[in-house]
Order: structure tokens, then C-alpha cells, then sequence
């Protein structure tokens, strides 16, 4: 009951949005940067804000912890469709403070997952194992900087395309840069 009350709430509150709508945004970002960043909900609504952008100007990207489990993964597609095919010329890796990555107990998601109906197989099945998978790491900003070096290194991802890595203070929102990605961004190729 509970659940159907919410998808009603969420129909009733679209259904008012669709009628207080002026203007139709594009698919193209404005201000042509991909943000790949953590799916922590303080984040929501709060991190485009303090990096100065409005909806519409960035192609955002999330996950938990915003970790890169797959070198050819959904994330590694996602920009690459945002670079090749949307006109996306720079990349901001953005960690926070705080977050929930950190303190990710594998036993406990495991038992929490048999609970719940996942298989035992299910489980065994991922490749190369439930810790990677998972992606869980203890340091938020070492963790931006490996994502940002693993970006850097991707054969996917163009030398010419700046990512920077920064990290948010979710109770603030204060942003800290840990890596410069113009500093690291081969010249743009002609060709």
C-alpha cells in the first residue's frame, strides 16, 4: 500500500510539473562537461548548484561512490556517448565527503542480499567477485584521483579531453580540487 501511495504521489506531482512547464531543454549540455559523481541523494539537487550549473548545462553520471568497476563499463560508455556523440569536451570526477563507499561491510551486503532472495549463485557470478564489484574503498579522495587516472589511461576516452577530479563537502558544498585535468589533457588532435 505504502509503495502504491508513493507512485501516486510521484504521477500527481508530474502531472502538475508537465502543466507549469514553459520551455523545452535540449539534450545537448550547454556548457558541453560530463559530471560523473556519486548517487548520494545530499547530492541531488545540491552539487550542480555549487559548481555553477543549471539544468541542462551537464551531462551527469552517477553511481555509488562514483567508482569505476569496468574499464569498458556503463560508466566509460556513458562518457563516451557524452563526448562523441553530444559534444562533451571536459570531464569532472566528483567524490564527496562522507560517503557510504567507505564503510561498505561485504559480509553484511552479502547476508543482506541472501535475505532478500539473491542466489548464491547470483552472488558467485560476479566477476571477479562480490569485493570488486562492489568497488568499496576507504578514502573518498584517493578514490577520485584512481578514477581520474583510470579515465586518463582508458583508450576510450580522447588525450585531448580534460578530466578534472574534485571533491564535494555534502554539508556545505564546498569544492576541493585534487586534479587539474588541463594539466593532463594532450593538445586537441586535428584530424
Amino acid at each position: 500500500m505504502c509503495q502504491m501511495a508513493l507512485l501516486q504521489e510521484v504521477l500527481a506531482y508530474n502531472a502538475r510539473f508537465l502543466a507549469e512547464r514553459q520551455r523545452p531543454i535540449t539534450n545537448l549540455p550547454a556548457k558541453k562537461v560530463a559530471v560523473f559523481t556519486c548517487m548520494d541523494t545530499r547530492l541531488v539537487e545540491f552539487l550542480e548548484p555549487a559548481m555553477g550549473i543549471r539544468r541542462g548545462d551537464a551531462k551527469v553520471i552517477k553511481n555509488a561512490g562514483a567508482t569505476l568497476s569496468d574499464p569498458a563499463g556503463d560508466v566509460v560508455r556513458s562518457l563516451a556517448v557524452a563526448i562523441f556523440a553530444l559534444g562533451c569536451e571536459e570531464v569532472f570526477v566528483i567524490g564527496h565527503h562522507d560517503c557510504g563507499m567507505t564503510r561498505i561491510d561485504e559480509d553484511d551486503l552479502r547476508h543482506r542480499m541472501l535475505r532478500r532472495g539473491v542466489s548464491q549463485e547470483a552472488i558467485a557470478s560476479l566477476q571477479p567477485g562480490l569485493r570488486q564489484w562492489l568497488s568499496a574503498f576507504t578514502d573518498p579522495a584517493e578514490n577520485v584521483r584512481r578514477v581520474v587516472s583510470e579515465l586518463r589511461r582508458n583508450p576510450l576516452i580522447p588525450a585531448d579531453v580534460p578530466v578534472h577530479g574534485l571533491l564535494v563537502e555534502p554539508a556545505s558544498g564546498r569544492l576541493d580540487l585534487l586534479v587539474d585535468g588541463y594539466r593532463e589533457a594532450a593538445p586537441a588532435s586535428r584530424g
